[in-house]
Order: C-alpha cells, then structure tokens, then sequence
C-alpha cells in the first residue's frame, strides 16, 4: 500500500473515530479558555477609571493598556493556528494557556502602568497561540450535526464572553473582593486557567497530516504588517489622524503586499506557505471571511457606545450599566441555543434572516436614543437590546462552523488563524469608525447642551457605523444563503 493511501486511510479512520466517539469533555475545556480570552478583550473597559486612580495612569497610558492586548493578539493568530497545525494542536493550548495564566498574575500584580501594559502584550501574545487551537481543534475533532452544535456552543460561549466582560466585570470590581478592586478581574484568570491545563488531557491531540517548517519570513511581513495596521485603526483616531498614523498605514499595505508575493513564492516553489493563498481566492471563504470581519466590527463598536451612553452621559455606575445590558445576553443564549437546529433545518438562510433582524434592531435602537435625547431612561431600552442580543446570537454562533466548513479539514489551523485575526481587525477598525463619529459629535457641541443629551447624539452618530454595517453584513449574508448548500445535504 502507497504511503497515500496509508494517509488516506489514518484520516479516514480518524474522522469515523470522532464521529463515533467526539470529545465532548474536551469540547467545555475549549469553550472555557475561548471564554477567557474574549472576556479579557472587554473586561478592561469596566476597570479604566479604577486603574487612573490606582496607578495614576494617563488617558494615553490607558489607551495602550486596552489596545495591547488587542494588537498582541491580532498579529500572532495567523502563526498560532500554524504553530498548532505543525506541533499539535493540544501541545500549543497546554503552552498558550500557561502563558496566559502567568500573564494574567502579572497583570493583576502591576505596580505600574509600564508592567501592566507589558503584561497585557504578554497576555495577548500567549492568548494567539491559544485561541486559534480551540477553532481547529473543533474544527478536527466533531463532523456533522456535532460539529454544529459543538461551534453553536463555540459561538454562544464568545458572546457571552464578551457580555460578561460588561456584567461580570461591573460586579467584580463593584464588589472589591479582598480588596483587590481592578485586579481582580485579572487574578480571576490564574485558577481558570490552572484548572484548563489540568483537564486539557481531555483535550486529543491533532496536527496537520505534514509537517513543512514554519516560513519565519513570512511570520515578520505579516507579523509587521498588521501592527503597523492595527496600531493607526486603533489610535489614530484618539490623536486625529497625525502624519505617523498615515505613514503607518501605508507602511502596512506594502509590508502585506509583500507578504503576499512572498506566500505566492513560496508556494510556486512546492514550500508550504504561512497562509495559502488559493485559500483566500475561494469564494465562499474569501466572503465568509469579509462577513466575519464585519460582523464583529459591530459588536465591538456596539459595546463601547453602550458603555459611554450609559455610563459617562447618563452617570451609571458599571454594575448598573452591566445590569441593564444584561438581558441582552437573555436573547443571545436564546437564540445562541436554538440556532444550531434552525440552520439544520433551513440552511444559511436562517443565519440570513438573522442578519436582517440584527439591521433592523440597531436601527430601531437609533431611533429610541434619537427621539428620547437628553430624557431618555436607559432601562427603557432593555426590549431592543434583547432583540439585538438574539440577532447576534442568530449570527455568531453558526457562522464559525458556516465559514471554516469552506475549507477542507488540513486547512483547518490556517483557516482558523486567518478568522481569528479577522475578528480582531474588525474589532479595531469597528472602533476607530465609531471613535471618529462618536468623538466629532461631541466635539460639536456646546458647553450649554446637557451631556445626556450629547451622548445621545453622539451614541446616534456612532452608531450609524453599525447600522451600515449591520445592513451590508445581511446582503452578504442572503448572497452566502442563494449559493451555499444545505449542511445536511
């Protein structure tokens, strides 16, 4: 027998091995380092004017403790979803999670500004190589009607992660645990994460069926690229768009441009490259790919306009802000559970008419912000937020298992790093768009107008970023539905 065949039939055994016996133990591990990383990226927001009093730290020092973590974690999830591919996929949890953990310690231990932003660098770092191995280990490991439902429960955990990083955090920080106020929301990462690498053995171990060597030139150009992409989106637009903003931008493009030739020569030469590119000419999942950036673009975007309507115009304490965006998480779970069933039962087009409802509750958002002004009751808007949070549900939860179902299973680590890093270019880009929005309609004001009443106007303006984006996202979406198969066919 050939040694292809050989190949052939070791994956075809594997793949009837985790049809008839998927990891269901291991699946809650994933879902809970997936937790912990996405409600670190939301988390911060909570804990700003605690951090300002304790270490005396500047809007700008701020600025670089919330987006550290952001541009860590954006840059090395393309090379975290190889590394995992190469070395096996359990062995760079187990090495990610560790990191994180001990990154988390120093964090919630900073004596100053300048370690908590190295540690939040840190965090991000150790959390890129680790959440693109809970994607493809998924991704590998459940087929079928299991692999909906494990990525429902993927999509679902994220959400709520970042709902929780609202919630949660108001709570935790209210509370001032042992005295520990901000810290806390760190130092709650240290036993979670010991308690993943102690069941992380429940975890299987997988890796892609060859194992080329990691293309480390390849590694810096994107590695450059994307910082130099990131770093602008995210603080350009707090410092108007000086010179080295622009210059980074461009910097950006030619670095990625760059990469690209280098990826195409790589793989004309029979090397295996960092990231495929024919994988990035596949239609599917090169529109997959713009509708998971745009996606998150808006929840991002959405909760840091939330966040300053209800809490710096409307004076709500972050428990109190956290409590009246609760139930939005009411609707996530909601519709996060039965999403998995719809799409079994409908196809993409359930997800499509998700993406409709979501336009159309932000917009009937706007629009009660908008008319109630200065004398709008912030609890009043509970009904459309769980409107919002249930569209999101719709959304989130099958489209991972939507778009990583375009690739074939060897691609799973590759496909996994390139959505990661999506989700966090759009993060950054959806806050820059809002930020500029958002911080012109304040700027615009005068000092007679009520802030309740500036924030109102300038959460409205912000927000007709998501709502654009909201409704170029369904049409998207609808595009993916008329040409997409049903997954039980």
């Amino acid at each position: 027998m050939n040694s292809d065949a050989c190949t052939a039939e070791t994956l075809d055994i594997k793949a009837a091995a985790k049809t008839a016996r998927p990891p269901w133990l291991g699946l809650s591990v994933l879902l809970l380092a997936g937790f912990v990383t996405i409600f670190d990226l939301f988390v911060v927001n909570v804990a700003i004017p605690g951090m300002q009093i304790d270490l005396g730290a500047s809007f700008s020092e701020i600025g670089f403790i919330v987006a550290g973590y952001e541009l860590a974690f954006g840059v090395l999830l393309i090379t975290g979803g190889r590394l995992g591919d190469l070395y096996g996929r359990r062995k760079l949890f187990l090495v990610g999670m560790a990191g994180f953990t001990l990154a988390s310690a120093l964090c919630g231990l900073a004596p100053n500004t300048g370690v908590l932003i190295g540690a939040r660098v840190v965090q991000g770092l150790t959390a890129a190589l680790l959440f693109p191995q809970v994607y493809a280990s998924i991704r590998v490991n459940f087929s079928g009607a299991d692999s909906r439902r494990a990525f429902g429960f993927l999509g679902m955990t994220l959400g709520l992660a970042a709902i929780a990083g609202q919630v949660v955090g108001g709570f935790l920080i209210e509370a001032d645990l042992l005295g520990l106020g901000w810290r806390i929301i760190f130092l709650v990462n240290v036993p979670i994460g010991l308690f993943a690498i102690l069941m992380a053995r429940f975890v299987p171990e997988t890796r892609a069926p060859s194992r080329p060597s990691l293309d480390w030139p390849g590694v810096v150009l994107v590695s450059l690229g994307l910082t130099l992409l990131l770093v602008p989106l995210i603080e350009g637009s707090a410092h108007g768009w000086p010179l080295w903003s622009l210059v980074s931008l461009a910097a950006a493009v030619a670095l990625l441009l760059a990469f690209h030739r280098h990826q195409e020569g790589r793989r004309r030469a029979g090397l295996q490259p960092l990231v495929d590119m024919k994988l990035m000419r596949q239609p599917r999942f090169a529109q997959g790919g713009l509708l998971v950036l745009l996606i998150y673009s808006t929840a991002s975007s959405f909760f840091l306009c939330f966040a300053l309507l209800a809490q710096t115009g409307f004076g709500l304490s972050p428990f109190e802000a956290g409590g009246v965006f609760a139930p939005c998480s009411i609707g996530f779970v909601a519709a996060s559970m039965s999403a998995p069933r719809l799409v079994a039962r409908f196809g993409t087009a359930a997800i499509a008419a998700g993406g409709f409802v979501y336009a159309l509750s932000i917009g009937l958002l706007i629009a009660q912000v908008w008319l109630a002004g200065a004398d709008l009751v912030v609890a009043h808007l509970i009904p459309v937020l769980v409107v919002v949070g249930a569209a999101q549900g719709l959304i989130m939860t099958p489209l991972l298992n939507l778009v990583l179902g375009f690739v074939e299973e060897r691609q799973a680590g590759m496909a996994s790093g390139v959505i990661s890093t999506l989700q966090q270019v759009g993060a950054a880009l959806g806050v820059a768009a809002v930020g500029m929005l958002f911080g012109a309609t304040l700027a615009g004001g005068t000092d007679m107008e009520a802030p309740a009443g500036l924030y109102a106007s300038a959460f409205v303006g912000g927000m007709f970023y998501n709502l654009a984006t909201a409704i170029i996202a369904a049409i998207l979406i609808a595009r993916i539905a008329r040409h997409a198969r049903r997954p039980d066919e």
